[in-house]
C-alpha cells in the first residue's frame, strides 16, 4: 500500500467512527424533541452502518495487498510504545480470513438491529464499533501484550450488549460471560508475564522461536488453554455461551458465535502449537477426548432444543469441537479444516 499502514486503518476505523458518534451525541445533547431523538437514533444506526462498511472495504483492500503464495507475515507497522514492548500489527494466511469475516458481519448485525433496537440506539452503535475494533485487534496483533490488551477489552462492549439490551436474565447471563472469560484469562495473564521475562521481548515472532523448556511449555500450555478453552468453548467449561447467546440481543448472539468463538481456536493456533509443541502433543489425547465429547454430547442437547437460540449455541460448541481435533491432529488438512469451519460457522 506504498507504505500506508492500511491494518492500522482497518483495527482502529471503527474506533474512530465511535468516537465522532459519541461526539455529535454529546454536542447535540439535549437539543431533541422525543420524535428528532427518534431520527437522531436512526441516523446513529445508519453512521454505523456506513463506519462499518468502509471498515469491510479497507479489510478488502488490505486483502488485495496480501499474497496468499508467500509465508510469514505480511503488512506488519511496528511502533515502540513501552520499553520492550511494541504496538506491532500484521496479517498471515490465518488471521486474514479471520478479519474479512468479522469486518463482513458487523454491518450485517447492525443493520439486522435496524428495527429490532429502540431504547439507547446511538451506545449501542457505539458499543458495536468499539467491539469490532477489540476483535480485529485480536487478530491483527504480533505483540503478545497488545494482543491481551484487545483480548481482554473486548469483554466490555459485549458485556454491555448482553447486559443493556439483552433478555429477561440478561444480567445473570452478561456477569457469567464476563466472569468465566476473565477468570480463564488471568491465568493467561501469568504466563505473559513469564514468557516476557524469560524472552526478553513481546514479539510473537520472537516469541515463535524462542525454545521454553519442555517442563515450563507444559504450565504455560495449560495457562493458555484455561483462556482459549472457555473462549472456544470447550466441555465442560461452555455452559456460559447457551446463557449468553440466548439474552444478547439477535446481532450480539451473531458476533457471539460467528467472531468472538473463533478467538479460542486462533489462539490456540497462534500460540498453543507453535510456542508449545512439546506441551501440545502431551496434552493431544486430552484434548481429543474433550473434543469428541463436546461434539456428542452438545449435539444430542441441541436436538432436544425448542428455543431457536439454544439450538445454535450448542450446536456451535460441537462445531467447535470439530474444529479443536483439526488443530490438534498437527497436519496441514487438519488445520485447514479447522480454519475452513471456523469461517464456515461464522458464515452460517
Amino acid at each position: 500500500m506504498g507504505g500506508f499502514p492500511i491494518i492500522s486503518a482497518v483495527v482502529f476505523l471503527p474506533l474512530i467512527g465511535a468516537l465522532i458518534i459519541m461526539g455529535v451525541r454529546s454536542a447535540t445533547a439535549g437539543s431533541f424533541s422525543s420524535e428528532e431523538a427518534g431520527k437522531d437514533s436512526r441516523a446513529a444506526l445508519l453512521a454505523g452502518l456506513i463506519i462499518s462498511s468502509a471498515t469491510f472495504v479497507a479489510s478488502v483492500a488490505a486483502f488485495l495487498t496480501f499474497d496468499s503464495n508467500a509465508a510469514g507475515y505480511q503488512l506488519v507497522e511496528q511502533y515502540a510504545w513501552y520499553g520492550e514492548i511494541t504496538y506491532k500489527v500484521g496479517v498471515d494466511g490465518l488471521s486474514m480470513p479471520l478479519i474479512l469475516l468479522t469486518t463482513f458481519l458487523t454491518p450485517i448485525c447492525l443493520l439486522a438491529s435496524w428495527n429490532s433496537i429502540h431504547t439507547r440506539v446511538t451506545e449501542y452503535v457505539v458499543a458495536f464499533l468499539v467491539l469490532e475494533t477489540f476483535m480485529l485487534g485480536v487478530f491483527a496483533a504480533l505483540d503478545i501484550v497488545l494482543f491481551y490488551i484487545f483480548f481482554e477489552a473486548g469483554l466490555i462492549p459485549m458485556f454491555l450488549i448482553i447486559g443493556i439490551w439483552g433478555g429477561k436474565e440478561k444480567i445473570y447471563a452478561a456477569f457469567k460471560f464476563f466472569l468465566y472469560t476473565l477468570l480463564g484469562s488471568l491465568l493467561m495473564l501469568v504466563a505473559v508475564v513469564y514468557m516476557f521475562q524469560a524472552a526478553g521481548s513481546s514479539d510473537i515472532e520472537v516469541l515463535e522461536k524462542f525454545a521454553f523448556p519442555p517442563h515450563v511449555q507444559t504450565w504455560l500450555w495449560l495457562a493458555f488453554a484455561a483462556s482459549f478453552a472457555v473462549k472456544l468453548p470447550m466441555w465442560p467449561v461452555h455452559t456460559w455461551l447457551p446463557d449468553a447467546h440466548v439474552q444478547a440481543p439477535t446481532a450480539g448472539s451473531v458476533i457471539l458465535a460467528g467472531v468472538l468463538l473463533k478467538m479460542g481456536g486462533y489462539g490456540f493456533l497462534r500460540f498453543s502449537l507453535p510456542m508449545f509443541p512439546d506441551a501440545s502433543h502431551l496434552f493431544q489425547p486430552a484434548m481429543f477426548a474433550l473434543a469428541v465429547i463436546a461434539i456428542v454430547y452438545t449435539s444430542l442437547v441441541a436436538w432436544r432444543q425448542t428455543d431457536m437460540k439454544k439450538l445454535i449455541a450448542y450446536s456451535s460448541v460441537a462445531h467447535m469441537g470439530f474444529v479443536t481435533l483439526g488443530i490438534f491432529s498437527f497436519n496441514e488438512v487438519g488445520v485447514q479444516g479447522a480454519i475452513f469451519q471456523m469461517l464456515s460457522h461464522g458464515l452460517i
